[in-house]
């Protein structure tokens, strides 16, 4: 059925009351349901006409949008969308910012800890000792990455594992805000044979610092990059500083979609929320300046490239990734993040006189507000 936004809205106010522990009714959850495609198909319809004003957007094989030459595109999305996954390697579990767009958002000191010199790599502790032993065993992956929280917290730690990867001939990408990186930490890693470093550029506010760390990290890193959540904030700070960052000869800029969690979902109350393939809960405005930003990009030809990590991407990583371990067909890890639906997230969206539904119609009698039998 497709919902009116008049009926959608009085039922989202209904469910937004409830007491965290009700339960709602098999038909209730289709009226959420519907609600959540309408407001999904509004935007893809929004999304289509400004993919439709690019004229140089790509696809890497129908899982991900982009401008600029192919050949840039980052190895590690390749190893993402295409090969073995997104294979992580958790170290340090602290940060020297906190972002009012990070997962952990509030929770950063109480992140758990690793633990005194292990790696955490596929959910099982190691010793640096023991990734030879791992290396011997297992199938190599086509590519890892060094997550969680702020690598330069403990950069020297770093260097032999990314060592031991770099001789095994394994891919490897780091993510840093950039803001402790020095230009003798940069070349050490460049020396242990790190392959690509991604800079979360947002979380300084397009810092002077930080920008002219990644032009240092291109003298010694052969792949450097911007990795930041899609924002108003980074798009207009981006916007001011924009030939000083292109000047640092960067090869990529992937920009995320932003899509919340429990932690950071109080951080943007009030915007217009869609939530994608009941999975991911995303502002409205995250790809759609992305979008808008790539179009600038394909018009002044920039030199990186400017990749479109929207959840469309992060859906077709998971159904890669299910597929390269061989789970069952159409088995992937996407899903929502909340354990309980955050209705109230989806009122100010249902509120806006300028968010239309494509299409409306009248709910059943025995779906109307006040008339439900259950």
């Amino acid at each position: 059925m497709k919902i009116s936004k008049k009926d959608a809205l009085k039922w989202f106010e209904f469910f937004s009351k409830l007491p965290e522990e009700e339960e709602i009714m098999i038909k209730q959850q289709e009226v959420v349901y519907s609600t959540f495609a309408q407001i999904e198909a509004a935007v893809d319809r929004g999304n289509d006409i400004l993919m439709s004003k690019i004229k140089g957007l790509k696809t890497l094989k129908n899982r991900t949008f982009f401008v600029g030459d192919e050949s840039k595109f980052p190895k590690g999305c390749r190893s993402c969308l295409l090969g073995s996954g997104l294979n992580a390697i958790r170290k340090t579990n602290k940060c020297n910012m906190e972002c009012k767009f990070c997962y952990d958002y509030g929770e950063l000191e109480d992140v758990p800890p690793i633990g005194e010199g292990m790696w955490e790599i596929g959910g099982t502790r190691f010793y640096d000792r023991d990734i030879d032993l791992l290396l011997s065993i297992q199938k190599k992956p086509t590519g890892i990455c060094y997550v969680y929280l702020e690598p330069f917290m403990e950069i020297e730690k770093y260097y032999p594992v990314i060592k031991k990867f770099s001789d095994a001939q394994v891919y490897q990408h780091l993510y840093t805000n950039g803001i402790l990186a020095t230009e003798k930490t940069l070349k050490a890693l460049g020396e242990a044979g790190l392959d690509e470093i991604r800079f979360n550029l947002g979380a300084s506010e397009c810092s002077d610092k930080v920008i002219q760390n990644i032009g240092t990290a291109k003298k010694y890193i052969k792949n450097v990059g911007i990795e930041t959540p899609m924002t108003p904030e980074f798009f207009k700070d981006f916007s001011k500083k924009k030939q000083a960052i292109l000047d640092t000869k960067l090869d990529f800029i992937n920009c995320a979609e932003l899509h919340l969690n429990e932690n950071n979902i109080d951080n943007y109350y009030g915007e217009n929320m869609y939530i994608s393939r009941q999975g991911y809960i995303s502002p409205i405005w995250s790809r759609q300046l992305t979008l808008k930003f790539m179009k600038i990009a394909d018009e002044e030809k920039w030199n990186p490239v400017i990749h479109d990590c929207s959840n469309y991407t992060k859906f077709a990583r998971d159904l890669n990734l299910g597929g390269k371990e061989g789970k069952w067909f159409g088995a992937s890890n996407y899903a929502c993040e909340f354990s309980r639906i955050p209705y109230g997230a989806f009122l100010p969206v249902l509120r806006d006189d300028n968010f239309k539904f494509l299409s409306e119609e009248e709910l059943p009698d025995d779906y109307k507000p006040g008339k439900m039998i259950f």
